[in-house]
């Protein structure tokens, strides 16, 4: 098999013989067109020469012949001559007009694509680790530049998404190294010890105990972050008002551990596009906070709706309520309040129930003041419904204003 050089696998090579072949193509059909016409115009045929007896006026005596030109024939061989040389110099203006197309067609094939080497120059020159180059692309406004705006757009996504990415790893290795810590300290110092104590021993494997509960916790926030960014995930109708309502479900019994009581307002048939089990997870995420910031005794109430295209769900509990700096910073990843006792959650929940709800095409609101208690609204827009802004409002009255 015959190896081609490597310009020939070039777009700057097909695209100078496309140039070329066109340009020849339509030269020749011009030039054929005109021989064409001027040959059916014209009458030709081959050339015929004619003689005539010479012939002496005093004797009549024939002297000989002598060639006989007519106006016919003259114009007969004008037009075998014209059309002979039209066609020899269009042979060689075709000739010259392929050398010279092919040059003007490399020429400006590589102009064109100047723009196209800018942007490979660039790629190749972008790694996973440094995504801060961008192409910024000179010039018109052409298809070219379009190109160039949205690989400088997709930079900029891959290079937060790496950020976020590069944040969570270290976040989540700075949780995980804690727990770990606590397990090595006591498995080292207590259980290991032959001298320690049976009370030492109980009180060590409660410790390494509650500091296992808190990694799985991790493990599982992560893998549920993870789960909702994934490419392949495919989405269905949902039913919010059943998912809230099988959300209260799962933490009834520990709900009413802790003497609270969970008030449910919800009906069914209320319908938007998305994950089941991520939404489900988003709004337990919800009642885990609350019933675990509850005081005891109180009634965690959780209600939902529907508001001009939008489905609601929220989660009420008259807990300690934030302050208002501390509100906008609720939804962060690894962000805790004040501790709330023993049982320390991981920072994770809140940032993933706002993740799952903005990837459903929703919003979070949070309305809290500092000793009244918190409301998280959970806003998914309906299927079918026309797009309108998210309310602001707390459909469940109360104090606070709506924080994002």
């Amino acid at each position: 098999m015959v190896r081609l050089p490597g310009f020939m696998h070039t777009i700057r090579f097909r695209l100078t013989v496309l140039y070329t072949g066109l340009l020849f193509v339509l030269a020749a059909l011009v030039l054929g067109v005109m021989y064409y016409v001027l040959a059916e115009s014209t009458e030709q045929r081959p050339v015929t020469k004619e003689y005539a007896q010479v012939y002496n006026k005093h004797t009549d005596e024939v002297l000989g012949y002598e060639l006989v030109v007519t106006i016919t024939e003259v114009e007969n061989a004008v037009n075998v001559k014209t059309l002979g040389t039209l066609r020899e110099y269009s042979l060689v203006t075709l000739g010259g007009l392929f050398g010279a197309s092919l040059g003007i067609g490399w020429v400006l094939s590589g102009w064109v694509l100047r723009p196209m080497r800018s942007i490979t120059r660039t790629a190749a020159e972008i790694q996973a680790t440094d995504l801060a180059r961008r192409i910024r692309l000179s010039g018109p406004k052409d298809e070219l530049r379009d190109l160039a705006d949205t690989v400088d757009t997709m930079l900029d996504r891959l290079e937060d998404g790496f950020r976020a990415q590069r944040q969570l790893i270290d976040d989540a290795s700075h949780e995980l190294r804690s727990p770990l810590a606590i397990i090595r300290a006591n498995v080292d110092a207590v259980l290991k010890s032959p001298d320690s104590t049976e009370a030492e021993r109980a009180r060590a494997a409660d410790i390494v105990d509650r500091a296992t509960t808190r990694m799985t916790r991790l493990v599982e926030d992560l893998l549920a972050t993870a789960r909702r960014t994934a490419p392949a995930l495919a989405d269905a109708d949902v039913d919010v008002g059943m998912v809230a309502e099988e959300a209260c479900d799962d933490f009834a019994p520990l709900a009413a551990a802790r003497s609270l009581v969970i008030s449910r307002r919800l009906t069914t048939g209320m319908i938007t596009n998305g994950d089941h089990d991520a939404l489900r997870r988003a709004v337990g995420n919800l009642l885990s906070n609350a019933v675990r910031l509850a005081p005891a005794g109180s009634v965690v109430a959780v209600a939902a709706g529907r508001d001009r295209g939008w489905i609601w769900v929220a989660v009420r509990d008259t807990g300690p309520g934030l302050e208002e700096e501390d509100q906008p910073r609720v939804f962060d990843r690894f962000w805790r309040g004040q501790p709330s006792g023993p049982d320390r959650h991981t920072g994770l929940g809140l940032a993933i129930v706002r993740q799952i709800v903005e990837s459903h095409g929703g919003q979070v609101r949070l309305f809290s003041r500092l000793g009244a208690g918190s409301t998280f609204v959970l806003w998914l827009p309906e299927r079918g419904a026309d797009s309108t802004p998210v309310p602001e409002r707390n459909p469940l009255g109360g104090v606070g204003t709506a924080s994002h």
